[in-house]
């Protein structure tokens, strides 16, 4: 759970404004300072009958108050609430996972535990109800689902959503854990 603050830039357009009627309205021309940046550039290879994360499960920006709550991401990446929570922006997303199999391959997933817990500066907050973003969607655990691989190239990806306990009052702050898949092809 992450929790943050918008503030309204108004006193910066206004110098920013004034900046760029300053500029214009000197006739030579300015002086440019040439610098270096560097980017980074990714690739990933991938070998038969591998998985890897794509990227982690992320419940955004919520606000917590004097009742408890949930926040659910789901595996489209939407997001709902519960009780006395308020989701802030539009940010969260589901994990997100990907690999390579063979087509029509069948493969188990399954969890390393059915819950988990995140922490942070205040009470450890529940996640739960994990869901795999099939078609259609289903409820992940620890005993293994069967899928089978419908790409033609063996390649796959799924995302991967859940329910965030939020307890009432909730400090504000980062809060983290971790939660493992488990895929073994047939």
């Amino acid at each position: 759970m992450r929790t943050s603050h918008i503030f309204c830039p108004l006193p910066m357009q206004r110098g920013l404004t004034a900046f760029a009627i300053l500029i214009a309205s000197t006739a030579a021309p300015p002086v440019v300072a040439q610098t270096d940046t560097q980017a980074e550039a990714e690739a990933i290879v991938l070998r038969p009958l591998s998985f890897f994360k794509v990227n982690d499960l992320d419940f955004g920006d919520i606000v917590p108050s004097a009742s408890a709550g949930t926040v659910r991401i789901h595996p489209d990446g939407s997001r709902s609430r519960t009780g006395g929570v308020t989701l802030a922006g539009d940010d969260g997303e589901p994990a997100r996972f990907a690999g390579l199999g063979g087509f029509n391959r069948q493969v188990n997933i399954s969890l390393g535990s059915n819950s988990i817990w995140i922490t942070g500066p205040g009470t450890r907050m529940r996640v739960r109800n994990f869901e795999i973003g099939s078609t259609p969607t289903a409820i992940l655990s620890t005993r293994p689902t069967r899928f089978r691989i419908t790409s033609p190239l063996g390649n796959y990806n799924f995302p991967v959503g859940a329910t965030l306990e939020v307890g009432a009052n909730q400090a504000p702050g980062e809060y983290s854990g971790t939660f493992s898949i488990t895929l073994n092809y047939l």
